[in-house]
């Protein structure tokens, strides 16, 4: 059990700190609170535990056919870029603190995690042989497997925003600006992606 729950952290901390739609969130949602990262995180949960306990049920076949990828794709893709244009057009007032995103924390770790495929699939192919190995401990199992990994997730998100909550009032304005299109444009690539992956998946 102990090997399984490392192995599981280990993962889900190079997961986490790979660059992604919800780091470059993260980040830019710091600058009003310190507590954008555990707010995202729970919003991340939202869709992960029950992705989770679906695929402990069976589930994981239908999330990789061809058809389900692609509308994940699409419509997930299509949420992302609306969500990386909006924090583009909006960058200046964003850096200067006059203005914030229709959406907060909570709700941005729900929609990216609902429309990344990408983290879908990977709970289907991957995740679902780590899901498998804790459901030989039964019940207890999947749940040491989900509160490992979520905590993994919390943890690096608090810090960073954290971080940037404390410091980001000694940036040049000229660089703030500059982190709010970084993220954007981040967004608005990791969307095209997501889309282009959902189209491949019925050419």
């Amino acid at each position: 059990m102990l090997a399984l729950l490392a192995s599981v952290f280990v993962i889900s901390l190079s997961g986490a700190l790979m660059p992604g739609p919800m780091f470059a969130t993260v980040l830019a949602k710091s600058y009003k609170s310190p507590w954008a990262g555990a707010q995202a995180s729970m919003g991340h949960a939202v869709v992960e535990v029950p992705l989770i306990l679906l695929i402990y049920f069976g589930a994981a076949a239908f999330f990789d056919q061809a058809a389900v990828r692609f509308i994940l794709g699409v419509a997930g893709g299509g949420m992302v870029v609306w969500m990386g244009v909006g924090m583009f057009r909006a960058r200046k007032s964003l850096s200067s603190g006059q203005k914030d995103t229709r959406y907060n924390a909570f709700t941005a770790g729900i929609m990216l995690s609902a429309g990344n495929p990408f983290f879908i699939l990977w709970w289907a192919t991957v995740g679902a042989l780590l899901v498998l190995q804790a459901a030989e401990f039964g019940s207890g199992g999947l749940w040491a497997l989900i509160l490992t990994h979520w905590s993994t997730d919390l943890v690096w998100l608090s810090i960073v925003s954290g971080l940037v909550y404390k410091t980001h009032r000694l940036w040049a304005p000229a660089f703030q600006t500059a982190v709010f299109t970084l993220c954007s444009l981040l967004l608005i690539g990791f969307g095209g992606w997501f889309i282009v992956s959902g189209l491949q998946a019925v050419i």
